[in-house]
């Protein structure tokens, strides 16, 4: 897959800094939703433009990019807008969007057994996954880093050798914690949870996309910081359920319009980009809808 990459360590920087500094009062716009959104009969597509209802799974702890704040009607965050946009492009208004929480571990048992119609979720795209489950995009590309507490001495991967390292139970983030790390890994259900064991002291860091860390380092500044150069690069793609092709072109289809007419920009600047500064690129390039997460 050849993508338009950022340059991650630079763009990850820049991130830290809106982050840290944006005001918890903004809010992405509005997407805009085709009323006049028109599908072959039949299919997946049709079937949730006429029902006008649509349920995705997202994530509910992670600052930025999904989550859902005690005593808040919704969530918020980047894959909540791109789910917006998404929905917008089946003709469904972002009110009748159910958001269902969803975590690493059960993203794939959620489509499979089709209590979401879409997983919108930091889900990294990769054969494993797509043997089991479809994933259109990428939308946004991403490197791993630490999470660490600053009076820890941690400045990057040198430092958690032989160290325990917390991820998601689910996550891709567990064998490179093993591999990339040689560290020893912590598995628990959420992030959340990883970053509170943080906090107490009974793991060293915390390892996943540096995007997802840079929302826990921003709701606690004075504690927590985002270290060591990226590790590898990962696209996150929108989850559907296996075989079918049309919801993967539709997905791609809209992702695509997204780039070119600022929609996409403005749901990240809005949300986990919170500044005027340098906005990475999107990636120019989707999956292959015939690949194997979809029929052939």
């Amino acid at each position: 897959m050849s993508l338009r990459r950022p340059c991650i360590a630079a763009t990850i920087a820049v991130c830290a800094l809106a982050v840290a500094g944006c005001s918890d009062t903004q809010s992405a716009q509005p997407s805009d939703v085709n009323t006049t959104a028109s599908f072959a009969s039949g299919s997946s597509m049709d079937k949730l433009r006429a029902s006008g209802r649509i349920r995705i799974g997202v994530k509910f702890d992670q600052p930025g990019m999904g989550y859902k704040k005690a005593g808040s009607h919704e969530p918020s965050g980047f894959d909540i807008e791109i789910a917006k946009i998404v929905a917008g492009g089946l003709g469904i208004q972002p009110n009748k969007i159910q958001w269902v929480q969803t975590t690493s571990q059960n993203r794939e048992k959620f489509l499979e057994s089709g209590k979401v119609d879409l997983v919108v979720a930091s889900y990294t795209m990769n054969n494993a996954r797509r043997a089991v489950v479809g994933q259109a995009g990428p939308y946004f590309v991403t490197g791993q880093q630490l999470l660490v507490r600053k009076d820890r001495g941690i400045s990057g991967a040198k430092d958690v050798k032989g160290k325990k390292v917390c991820a998601a139970k689910g996550s891709t983030s567990v064998r490179a914690i093993k591999n990339s790390y040689q560290a020893t890994p912590v598995q628990l259900a959420t992030y959340g949870q990883c970053v509170a064991q943080l906090r107490g002291g009974s793991v060293d860091a915390v390892s996943t996309d540096g995007a997802i860390l840079l929302g826990y380092a921003a709701q606690d500044p004075r504690e927590l910081e985002v270290v060591g150069e990226p590790i590898d690069e990962a696209g996150y793609g929108v989850g559907y359920r296996k075989g079918d092709t049309g919801m993967c072109n539709f997905i791609d289809d809209t992702l695509q319009k997204a780039f070119r007419n600022g929609s996409w920009d403005n749901a990240l600047m809005t949300t986990l980009w919170k500044t005027s500064g340098l906005l990475p690129r999107h990636p120019d390039v989707m999956e292959s809808c015939t690949g194997s997460g979809t029929a052939s």
